[in-house]
């Protein structure tokens, strides 16, 4: 029997190329990996013609039910991270295809860089740093968090990490879930609140939420419009829980102190995007869990998946209904 054929069809920024954990997946299976992206979706379906499985690192392909559909010897899509709002998940499941994520192994590295987001912002620490590139010695009026409020919106893994952290600071906590867990709240010491009190009250937001049809555009230009002119956003999940647009408007009219920001609507993120004219942001390219420790975590809980599905005991699949087909 031939060996199973992973194709890893864009592997930009490098991620399983980056790990030394490329001899396991040879192991276990054949592949083939791009370290660019395809130019649309034409050749993205070329790269795939003869992909078992495919490893999408970062999630950084869209799926959309078009593409899948011209994919019929496809398998499996393991998932190299935890978001799987790029798969078209119901087409996925028609066409009996596991998707499986790797789940909350890096969310201490996550909480970590939105820390340092949320740290940077409230410090102007980017406009700083452009202001002595440019030769000028002045600074501007940072905001101190010991003593603020944190308002986190979800409490999955890396939002109760980031909970832990910020309480280090001093920051005081509520939040707001699709999913309330009073036993987490208990355990960690902060109070769930309905959003519009969380958004009014908070000194700085931070979003840890799943991009669904309930959370896009979750922050928009009404909710802003509740925050504090003196309020910091940072987002470590998607690009597409805020309306850029609307943030921009915010930041521009100094609606918000700042934002920090590793996710974007457009990936990787346009030379003309808005955001990159307003100078009260931090900014960075999805990278939040790209550490080597994070690489590895995540590329070794991929290559688990892979392994576990060759093994005819798929784990951590995200369309579970599949495995009744």
């Amino acid at each position: 029997m031939s060996r199973p054929h992973v194709v890893i069809p864009a592997d930009f920024p490098p991620l399983v190329s980056a790990s030394p954990l490329l001899p396991r997946l040879k192991s276990i299976a054949d592949y083939t990996l791009y370290t660019d992206r395809p130019q649309n979706d034409a050749e993205k379906i070329s790269r795939l013609a003869d992909a078992d499985i495919l490893l999408n690192s970062r999630g950084s392909l869209a799926f959309p039910r078009h593409v899948l559909q011209q994919l019929p010897r496809l398998k499996m899509i393991a998932v190299c991270g935890i978001g799987f709002d790029s798969i078209h998940l119901p087409t996925a499941t028609e066409q009996g295809i596991i998707v499986a994520n790797v789940p909350g192994r890096t969310a201490r590295v996550v909480a970590e860089h939105a820390l340092g987001l949320m740290l940077a912002v409230s410090r102007r620490m980017a406009w700083m740093t452009a202001e002595l590139r440019a030769g000028r010695w002045r600074g501007d009026l940072g905001i101190s968090l010991a003593g603020k409020q944190l308002g986190v919106i979800g409490t999955g893994n890396i939002g109760c990490e980031m909970i832990r952290l910020s309480s280090a600071l001093g920051m005081s906590v509520k939040a707001w879930s699709l999913h309330p867990c009073p036993q987490k709240a208990s355990q960690l010491g902060f109070q769930y609140v309905p959003l519009n009190e969380l958004l009014q009250t908070s000194d700085v937001v931070s979003l840890h939420t799943r991009l669904s049809d309930q959370t896009r555009h979750l922050i928009n230009a009404q909710s802003l419009a509740t925050m504090k002119p003196t309020a910091i956003l940072i987002n470590t999940s998607r690009g597409a829980v805020v309306d850029s647009e609307a943030l921009v408007a915010a930041l521009n009219s100094g609606r918000l102190f700042g934002a920090g920001l590793d996710v974007f609507d457009t990936e990787p993120l346009p030379a003309d995007h808005a955001l990159l004219s307003c100078q009260q942001v931090v900014l960075t390219p999805h990278s939040a869990d790209t550490t080597q420790e994070g690489i590895d975590q995540l590329t070794t809980g991929c290559i688990e998946n892979i392994q576990a599905f060759l093994n005819g005991q798929p784990a951590n699949v995200v369309n579970p209904e599949v495995l009744s087909q």
